[in-house]
Order: structure tokens, then C-alpha cells, then sequence
């Protein structure tokens, strides 16, 4: 069946309109996701490092770290592709998840904190801090399929759309040249667009083990058969890590090993990943396993003998969130995840203005029922937030009023553009916005 160019019209204005609040999230929290690390280097001083030539030994790093907490068990070193931040140590103490923050030049530990700005926007952007964060992880992604979809429909039912790559309407009033803004800022998004929408569906793909992707792109974990039991209580303050790395490193010729996962038990091994010269692949398609007694390599997977499935796999992150060629890179998504997001926003103040009008007519309300789905699935996004912030990340209160002053300012801009102007507008007959 044909679909006519009214009928793409509406599939297009009903994706960006009747989850309009939900979508703005997704695609927002996604574009601040992506300069996230950038943002803690910004706002957290004690995350800041000053690249020097040499890094300190790994074990110098972990003394120093033992001075501080001497019952804290690590669990994840992450040395950040970002020569200007430090290590980020995940750790519990006292039975609460921190981030240590350990100066990788100087071996100095330069501060913690529970919530850094880079792991709340990935959580929200990855599963929206629902309890059930299975359930979170496929609401997000089946945004990549809207998405896909939306500027499908777009370039269907805007014939000869090349033609208006570089046209804006000025002089036509205002509702003309917001409707040509969008045009304009949608065409220019449709690369951007395709690949956050493959890679989306990509992850989908996984998350629900279609063809049995899953188990192939994430093998297990091996355990270990030759280790001792000693009477140690904190594994990770035994380890060797200088002599980790240079086992692993040996393993994969070029390897830059970047992060750790530190073992909590006797059977587990170390697990090292790291940059080779392999392009464009993330850090974990070079996977070296190291048992921590003997210094023997366990296990090792090679970027380059990895299979197509799992190189896919491995290249979906970096061209997601933009970080494959560094801070440029990452700047450049950015922008282009604003302009997806303001298409959201521009074509949600077109597509309700235009209802608005018809609404007035037959004194109904102009989102309807959709406003309260809208509000009932934000109210329950932010509890499931806040219940996260105070229960596993122990999130201090000047966090606490960070973030609630972020969602004020939120809420606030939502009813004075999409409430307060567009009912002002539509009732005194005005054509501005």
C-alpha cells in the first residue's frame, strides 16, 4: 500500500509530538553524554591532570591509593582516553560505590566523588534511571527506530528535498521561517540521523540477543584454575600492576592498555583492555586476561582477529557518541546532536500550533490525553532518578540541588514555550512565536 505524502505527514508529526517530552530526553541527555568527561574536567578541579610525558608507575599509584583507603575494594581502573583527566578508580568504601580520582603523572590521588557529570547522562541517555533498567535500556532504544522512521517520512513527503539544502525563509513571518529552520537543520542532521539510528538498532539488536548476537560479541569471563587462596581480604592491594601491563601488553603488539577490571574473588583473572593500532574500534575489542598469581596470560582477543559481528559490535560506540578521533570529533557530534534535538523542539512547536488552532475551534485541549502520558512517564522517570541518586549513588546534596535545579529549568522553559506562549498565541491570534 501507497502511503500518501498526508498520510507521511502525519506518522512524522505523531513520532515527534504525542512522546514529545520522552524524545527531547533521549536525544538531549545523548548530546551532553558526549562531552561528558569534558564537563567533570570543567566542573570537578580535582579530575584535572596536566599531561606530562611520563605516566607513574600503576603501583605507585595503588600505594598511594592503599594510604587513603586501606578497606576500599576496587573493582575498575579506567585511564581515560583524554590525556587531561585523571585515572578514575571505581571502589566501595564503607559499603558505598565512589570514584577515586588518581593523577596518572604523578601518582597522586587528587579527590573522589559518588556522581560525576559523564556517568549521570550516560545512565539517563542509556536507560533513563528506571528500576528495571532492562526494561529502561529498550525504551531508549526504540527511539532509534522512531527515529529512523521520522526523517524517512521527512524526505518522502518533502519532494525534491536537495533542492532545499541551502534555503531559509526570512521574510515570510515567523511560523514560515521556523518550519524552514526545521527543514534546513533536518536535511543537514540525515547523516548524523542514519547513524544514530543503525548504531541504536544495533545496540537493540543485542540488548535482545537477536541471532544469538549477544553470547557472540560478549564472550564470558574465564576463571581461573591455577590461583591460591591467601589470607588477604583485599585482592586488588596485592596485585602487581606494573607487571599486569606489561604482560598484556606483550600479548597485543602496539597495545595501550587503558582499563581494568581488578578481580573481587581467587578465580577471577585480571581483565585489561586498551587502543592498539586499530582503527576506530573501542577499547574493548583488545581483551587480555592475566592471571594475578602467576602473571601468566589466560586468555587474549586481538582487534584484528576479532569476526565481523564483533568488530561491528566494537565500532558502534565510538561512532555513536562520537569519541573515535578525539576531542574534535566529540565536538562536532555534539553540535549535531543539538541540531537533532532542536528538531524536536521546533517540530513540536509547529505540529501544536497547528493543532492548537484546530483545537480551539472544537474547545479541546491541544495535546489531549497525550499531555498526561507525557507528564506521567517524566514524573516516574524523575522518581526512579532520585531513588538511584540517594540509594546507589549516595549523591551529596549539593548534587542533589545541582540536578533539581537542571530538571527546574527544565520544566520551567516546557511551560513557558509549550503552555504559557502557545496558548498566548493561539488566543490572541498571533503569527509569532
Amino acid at each position: 500500500m501507497k502511503l500518501s505524502k498526508k498520510k507521511l505527514f502525519k506518522i512524522h508529526s505523531w513520532i515527534g509530538t504525542k512522546l514529545s517530552i520522552l524524545f527531547f530526553i533521549v536525544c538531549f541527555s545523548g548530546t551532553i553524554a558526549t562531552l561528558g568527561h569534558e564537563l567533570d574536567w570543567l566542573f570537578i578541579s580535582e579530575i584535572r591532570a596536566k599531561p606530562q610525558k611520563e605516566f607513574a608507575s600503576r603501583n605507585t599509584i595503588l600505594a598511594n591509593l592503599k594510604k587513603q583507603y586501606p578497606d576500599g575494594q576496587v573493582s575498575y581502573w579506567m585511564r581515560t582516553e583524554e590525556p587531561y583527566l585523571c585515572d578514575i578508580i571505581y571502589m566501595k568504601d564503607n559499603g558505598r560505590q565512589t570514584y577515586v580520582f588518581a593523577n596518572p603523572y604523578t601518582g597522586k590521588i587528587q579527590g573522589n566523588a559518588n556522581l560525576t557529570f559523564q556517568r549521570f547522562f550516560r545512565d539517563l541517555h542509556y536507560f533513563l534511571f528506571m528500576p528495571f533498567y532492562q526494561f529502561g535500556y529498550f525504551i531508549v532504544l526504540s527511539f532509534a527506530f522512531l527515529l529512523l522512521i521520522s526523517f524517512l517520512t521527512a524526505l518522502f513527503f518533502y519532494k525534491k528535498w536537495w533542492r532545499k539544502l541551502f534555503v531559509l525563509e526570512v521574510k515570510k513571518g515567523p511560523l514560515v521561517f521556523f518550519r524552514s529552520l526545521h527543514r534546513l537543520i533536518g536535511l543537514w542532521s540525515i547523516p548524523f540521523s542514519i547513524l544514530f539510528s543503525i548504531t541504536g538498532i544495533w545496540y537493540f539488536i543485542e540488548r535482545s540477543n537477536i541471532a544469538d548476537v549477544r553470547a557472540k560479541v560478549n564472550p564470558k569471563l574465564p576463571k581461573l584454575e591455577n590461583y591460591t587462596v591467601t589470607d588477604s581480604v583485599n585482592l586488588a592491594y596485592d596485585i602487581d600492576y606494573d607487571k599486569v601491563v606489561n604482560v598484556a601488553q606483550k600479548a597485543i603488539p602496539h597495545l595501550r592498555v587503558e582499563d581494568m577490571n581488578i578481580p573481587t574473588d581467587y578465580e577471577s583473572p585480571v581483565y585489561l583492555r586498551g587502543k592498539s593500532d586499530v582503527p576506530l574500534v573501542r577499547q574493548r575489542a583488545n581483551r587480555v586476561y592475566v592471571n594475578p598469581y602467576t602473571y601468566e596470560v589466560t586468555e587474549v582477543q586481538n582487534a584484528r582477529t576479532i569476526s565481523k559481528t564483533m568488530w561491528v559490535n566494537d565500532i558502534a560506540d565510538p561512532l555513536h557518541f562520537g569519541y573515535w578521533g578525539g576531542l574534535v570529533t566529540k565536538i562536532i557530534w555534539f553540535f549535531m546532536g543539538l541540531g537533532i534535538s532542536s528538531l524536536v523542539l521546533s517540530g513540536i512547536w509547529i505540529t501544536l500550533k497547528r493543532r492548537a488552532h484546530q483545537r480551539k475551534k472544537q474547545h479541546k485541549p491541544i495535546l489531549g490525553k497525550w499531555k498526561f502520558i507525557n507528564w506521567g512517564i517524566y514524573i516516574f522517570i524523575m522518581a526512579s532518578m532520585y531513588v538511584q541518586l540517594i540509594g546507589l549513588y549516595h549523591t551529596s546534596i549539593t548534587g542533589m540541588v545541582v540536578i533539581s535545579c537542571g530538571w527546574i529549568l527544565f520544566l520551567l522553559l516546557t511551560y513557558y514555550v509549550f503552555v504559557y506562549r502557545l496558548n498566548k498565541i493561539v488566543n490572541t491570534g498571533q503569527n509569532k512565536m
